[in-house]
């Protein structure tokens, strides 16, 4: 399978959930966005749930690129501040979050999407495990992180900008080394 062809099916998929809502994806919605007959998109996905599932996984490598991009290191050099850091300056800018929060929704259905989903946000910013108050501190930016998302992708109006970016800067002042842990 040619990578462009299947990230090209993938995207369009994206598209028909964003504009018409994920009971609008299917196959021939889909092949019809990427320019395809649905037998050329059934070559590479035999089923909406095969499709869904590629989407899934499509969608969290979308994420892990973008946030390792807005780290600027490898994952494995980042201290536990600078992931959040990074989780927290990415999340709310996405632009095709109404889509990608159906997939999220759609992936409770399916286990292994869900724990996917969960493993991503570990990865950068883990539930903590004891009440560390530095723990605590980042994921309290995670969760203010998701919240702004969510209102991003729910909202039937966008925030003003301004506002937006004053909310994540108080969001990320969560994950300044400098502030050091909450008391």
């Amino acid at each position: 399978m040619r990578p462009s062809s299947r990230n090209q099916i993938l995207e369009a998929a994206v598209r028909v959930t964003a504009r018409a809502g994920i009971t609008a994806l299917t196959l021939e919605a889909t092949a019809e966005e990427a320019g395809l007959t649905k037998a050329g998109l059934m070559y590479h996905f035999r089923t909406r749930d095969d499709l869904l599932r590629a989407i899934q996984r499509h969608l969290i490598g979308a994420w892990e690129g973008h946030l390792l991009a807005e780290l600027g290191k490898p994952l494995d050099e980042a201290t536990p501040r600078e992931r959040a850091a990074a989780y927290v300056r990415f999340g709310p800018h996405d632009t095709e979050s109404r889509a990608e929060l159906a997939f999220m929704v759609e992936a409770a259905a399916h286990p292994e999407l869900t724990r996917a989903w969960e493993e991503l946000a570990q990865r950068w910013v883990p539930r903590p495990a004891t009440p560390d108050p530095e723990a605590v501190e980042l994921f309290l930016a995670r969760l203010a992180a998701d919240g702004l998302w969510l209102l991003a992708a729910t909202a039937p109006d966008r925030l003003d900008p301004q506002v937006t970016e004053a909310l994540i800067e108080r969001i990320a002042a969560l994950t300044d080394p400098a502030a050091g842990p909450v008391a």
